[in-house]
C-alpha cells in the first residue's frame, strides 16, 4: 500500500538467530556434545512433506552457519517457489554437531515462514481474477515482524504498514479524541510530513462519506458485509483507495474481492499460522 515491500535486514536477522539459539542451546547441547566427536562431519538434506510455498531458506542457512561457518549449502529452490511433497529443498554438509544442534531452530524459522507464504498464496490465488491485492497486518509475533511480512511477500501478498511509524491509520479511539473523522484527518494532515498516507477506519456508510470528504488517502471498510462494501466502493468511486478488513477468510474472500475493493487485509495469515511440514535428514 505504501510500496513498503519488506526485505530481510541481515543485521536484525543475526540478532534474532542469536536469541533463538541461546534460547534453545543455553550452556550447550548436552546430548550432542556428550555423544558426537568434535571433528566429525556429516551430510544432511531438508525435504518437503507437504505442498506449499517455501520461504526462509536463507534464514535456515544462516542458523547453521552461526554454528559452523564452513557449512556447504546447496540450495535447490528459492524463496517464493512452489514445492510439493518429496521435494529436496537443500542439501548441505558440515559439522555433525552443528547440524544436530541447529536443526530445530532452523526448522522453526523455515516451517513458520513457509506456512505464512503458503497461506498467503492461497488467498492470492482466490482473488487473482480481480484487481484486489492481499495485505498483511501488524498481527505478528513480537520480534518476528520482519520475517512474517517477508514471508507474506514470498506468498504473493503485499505489505501494509510495517509499524506505527510509516503510515497513519486513524481508528475509533483516535476519532474519539479528535471529536470526528474530519477533525482527526485535519489535525494530522497539518502536521504530517509530505508523502505519508492517511488511512481512516470506517464501520458504516456515513463514516465512509465523512472520511471521503476529509480527503483520506485510504478508507478501511471494517467488518462490513459484502453488500455494504460494494455500496461503499461505489460511493468512494476511486477518489480514495479502499481496504476491506475483518472476518475475511477463504470462504468469503472471493466475494469480498468481487466488490471492487483495492485491498483486503487478513490478520490470520500471520497470527494463526499453520506451519509447513518440512523434515531434516542426516547421513554420515
Amino acid at each position: 500500500m505504501n510500496n513498503l515491500n519488506i526485505e530481510i535486514d541481515f543485521n536484525q536477522l543475526d540478532q534474532l538467530i542469536e536469541l533463538a539459539l541461546k534460547e534453545d542451546i543455553g550452556n550447550g547441547d548436552l546430548t550432542t556434545n556428550l555423544l558426537v566427536p568434535e571433528f566429525l562431519n556429516s551430510k544432511a538434506y531438508m525435504k518437503s512433506k507437504a505442498e506449499g510455498v517455501i520461504a526462509g531458506l536463507k534464514v535456515a542457512e544462516r542458523v547453521f552457519k552461526k554454528l559452523d561457518n564452513n557449512i556447504k549449502w546447496n540450495q535447490k529452490f528459492s524463496d517464493g517457489d512452489k514445492i510439493k511433497p518429496g521435494d529436496i529443498l537443500v542439501d548441505f554438509e558440515g559439522s555433525y554437531k552443528a547440524i544436530l544442534t541447529g536443526e530445530r531452530t532452523a526448522l522453526n524459522f523455515l516451517q513458520r515462514m513457509s506456512g505464512i507464504a503458503t497461506a498467503t498464496s492461497k488467498f492470492v490465488e482466490a482473488v487473482k481474477h480481480t484487481k484486489t491485492k492481499i495485505l498483511d497486518t501488524r498481527k505478528t509475533v513480537p520480534g518476528l515482524r520482519m520475517l512474517d511480512k517477508y514471508s507474506v511477500k514470498m506468498g504473493g501478498g503485499k505489505n501494509h504498514r510495517i509499524g506505527l511509524y510509516d503510515m497513519v491509520l486513524i481508528k475509533e479511539n483516535h476519532i474519539r479524541i479528535a471529536g470526528s473523522i474530519k477533525d482527526a484527518v485535519r489535525q494530522i494532515r497539518s502536521r504530517l510530513k509530505p508523502g505519508i498516507k492517511i488511512e481512516v477506519e470506517t464501520t458504516n456508510l456515513s463514516e465512509v462519506k465523512e472520511a471521503l470528504n476529509s480527503n483520506a488517502d485510504v478508507i478501511m471498510l471494517d467488518n462490513m458485509d459484502t453488500e455494504i462494501i460494494r455500496q461503499a466502493v461505489k460511493v468512494i468511486g476511486g477518489r480514495a483507495l479502499t481496504e476491506a478488513s475483518g472476518n475475511i477468510n477463504m470462504d468469503n474472500v472471493k466475494k469480498v474481492a468481487e466488490t471492487g475493493v483495492d485491498f483486503i487485509s487478513i490478520g490470520a495469515i500471520t497470527h494463526s499460522v499453520t506451519t509447513l511440514d518440512i523434515a531434516l535428514y542426516v547421513s554420515m
